[in-house]
């Protein structure tokens, strides 16, 4: 889980997860799409297959405000512009006249950088609020491309320098003038047909703009584009896009069921609606596309994406519940007989494929272990003694103290406030006594690999957490969380929860359990989160919190390039829900500046770490002594 040094400083560059994440719920309010996603790559790009939008690296290492106004008018050209109102057939239809040009390339950039001109200004009239973002973006390109024509005209590469200069002449008028010599291409020519872009209402109207400068300058250059500055329409070139893989046979039943797609919003809500029906327990059959088939049943029950997986079944008499009822106290209690649960959509869709059990976690070396757990508390004794005195007192104060100022309640001694205050409120209340907390904890504890040098230490902290929390009575759990990253595939992902202590063992004594708790692989961490916050949010108490005990990022299979910002997501979801996400970061040594802000793009400012292992349990005193203390104060 401990992230690895990168070879070259600027391969390690990282994405405030928040503002990545305000970005992303952005784009899906303006395209109206909750399943979109937002990601970072070379050029603007669409990926219906994955549900993806990207924003250009263009932006990176610009002052700030620049660089996120920038950013911004990205998101509004992909999600306001063509999202809805760039043509797929015509795009198509286009492409392929092109396929066998010799400035193919040409011709399709000088497309995608008109309709890019056509959809800002369209989104401008429409929200005029964006007009500074694509009054940032203007000068930022018109600059790149007046370098670009200069740079480009030098080293031979004239189909480029065209786009440049065309570009240029585009935002700035076409009374800019141009310092290039053009030669054998007839540039003023060119520069009167681009002024119908001015005027172009769809797409259609810019392929015919587009086609007038290609006949004009085809026989004047030799070579096509050596780079490439828009990639938006990549993945709808061609007649098709990749169609789904059917079963033999169904592709007739299903020919015709479908219309082509004419824009982008239309071809990613298909490709959605297909990945919905194609997730779930439910559809892992011999047929691989079976919506059209014949049930063998009139009274089939229809599938559901919660399913759970079961490896083995028994058959029992519809009359006898027992079974069924001692299954589902196994499952409310965590029992080692729990079936496999597939995660499905409620945990997010980077964890669609997980598989996890909640298992007990089981008594090892018990002699060993139970000297070990004797020797421990005689050490922490004093720690857990002094920290419940303080905390009971606390609460004693709290209770003496009385709310004053009043306008209902007792009658106070102090009566001067009728004479001087306008409004007199001589009551006052005492505070009702209160000795149970009204709390509840969720521990979380990383189970990867690289917790393996450091398990003595972090076990310490967890048994004291366990030992405060009993002496006072407050409700809590504790589980580790773990991928087997040996059974992890693209197919399904196993996940493990190792319950050392579960809310319905109350008040009894774990110490085993915690002592006898290893480490495995890898961990995903927004999916424990998400899975821990459910288990709280079910729970009565007023005042909720999750622990998270990690040693580093978040690490499993298909992870690496969402985790943070997955994660980052979980802990927000939380929040909203009322339940605080707290941080502890278990290490040998201090953080790295990048670590610290690693943690606290994923959780704030509610993040702490200790300079050494033996400080875990110091520090997880400290965590605990600032929330009891925000329990007491607002009980």
């Amino acid at each position: 889980m401990v992230k690895m040094n990168r070879f070259i400083q600027f391969n390690d560059e990282t994405v405030d997860t928040k503002t990545l994440i305000l970005y992303e719920r952005l784009a899906r309010a303006l395209a109206d799409a909750n399943y979109l996603e937002l990601t970072e790559r070379k050029l603007l790009e669409f990926r219906p297959e994955e549900g993806v939008l990207s924003m250009t690296v263009f932006w990176r290492h610009r002052a700030e405000e620049i660089m996120h106004a920038g950013r911004l008018s990205d998101i509004y050209l992909l999600s306001a512009g063509f999202w809805k109102h760039f043509n797929i057939q015509t795009w198509r239809n286009f492409t392929l006249n092109y396929e066998h040009h010799t400035l193919k390339q040409l011709a399709f950039e000088l497309l995608l950088m008109l309709e890019e001109f056509r959809l800002s200004d369209k989104i401008m009239n429409e929200r005029p609020g964006t007009v500074d973002a694509f009054t940032v973006r203007k000068e930022a390109y018109v600059a790149f491309h007046r370098t670009g024509v200069q740079t480009n005209m030098r080293m031979g590469h004239l189909a480029d320098a065209l786009l440049n200069e065309l570009y240029i002449v585009l935002y700035e008028g076409t009374f800019a003038g141009s310092s290039i010599e053009w030669g054998p291409i007839q540039f003023d020519l060119v520069k009167s047909i681009l002024e119908n872009a001015y005027d172009t209402k769809s797409t259609e109207e810019n392929v015919y703009v587009v086609n007038r400068i290609m006949t004009v300058i085809e026989d004047s250059i030799q070579a096509d584009l050596l780079h490439q500055y828009y990639s938006i329409g990549d993945a709808f070139t061609g007649k098709e896009i990749a169609p789904f893989e059917y079963h033999e046979g169904m592709q007739d039943a299903e020919s015709g069921e479908e219309d082509s797609k004419d824009t982008i919003e239309e071809v990613f809500r298909t490709w959605h609606e297909e990945n919905e029906e194609e997730q779930g327990v439910h559809l892992q059959f011999e047929l691989e596309h079976g919506r059209s088939s014949k049930a063998i049943g009139e009274d089939a029950t229809e599938g559901s994406n919660e399913a759970e997986i079961e490896e083995t079944g028994y058959g029992q008499s519809v009359g006898d519940k027992s079974e069924q009822e001692a299954e589902d106290e196994r499952e409310q209690t965590g029992g080692r007989d729990n079936p496999k649960k597939q995660a499905g959509h409620q945990f997010g869709k980077e964890h669609l494929n997980v598989v996890y059990e909640e298992q007990i976690v089981e008594i090892q070396n018990e002699i060993e272990n139970r000297r070990k757990l004797q020797l421990w508390r005689e050490s922490q004794k004093p720690y857990v003694r002094s920290f419940v005195e303080e905390m009971r007192k606390r609460i004693d104060l709290k209770q003496e103290t009385k709310r004053e100022r009043l306008m209902h309640g007792r009658l106070s001694t102090k009566l001067t406030t009728l004479l001087i205050d306008e409004r007199p409120k001589p009551f006052y209340r005492k505070n009702a006594p209160s000795t149970q907390l009204d709390a509840v904890f969720g521990l979380l504890v990383d189970g990867s690999a690289s917790m393996i040098d450091k398990l003595d230490e972090t076990k310490k902290a967890v048994l004291l957490f366990h030992d405060v929390l009993r002496e006072l009575q407050v409700s809590h759990e504790i589980s580790s969380y773990a991928e087997d990253a040996f059974k992890a595939s693209a197919e399904v992902q196993p996940n493990i929860f190792g319950l050392m202590h579960t809310f319905q063992d109350r008040n009894s004594d774990s110490g085993l359990p915690i002592l006898s708790f290893d480490a495995g692989e890898d961990n995903r961490d927004g999916f424990a989160i998400r899975w821990m916050a459910d288990r709280l949010a079910r729970r009565p108490e007023k005042h909720k919190f999750l622990l998270v005990f990690s040693d580093g990022e978040p690490s499993a299979f298909g992870y690496d390039r969402n985790g943070i910002v997955d994660t980052a997501e979980a802990v927000m979801e939380s929040e909203k829900r009322g339940i605080s996400v707290i941080h502890l970061f278990l290490a040998k040594e201090e953080p790295t500046e990048d670590q610290r802000a690693i943690f606290s793009m994923i959780y704030g400012n509610k993040t702490a770490s200790s300079h050494t292992v033996e400080g875990f349990s110091d520090q997880t005193l400290r965590i605990l002594r600032k929330l009891l203390a925000i329990v007491i104060r607002t009980n």
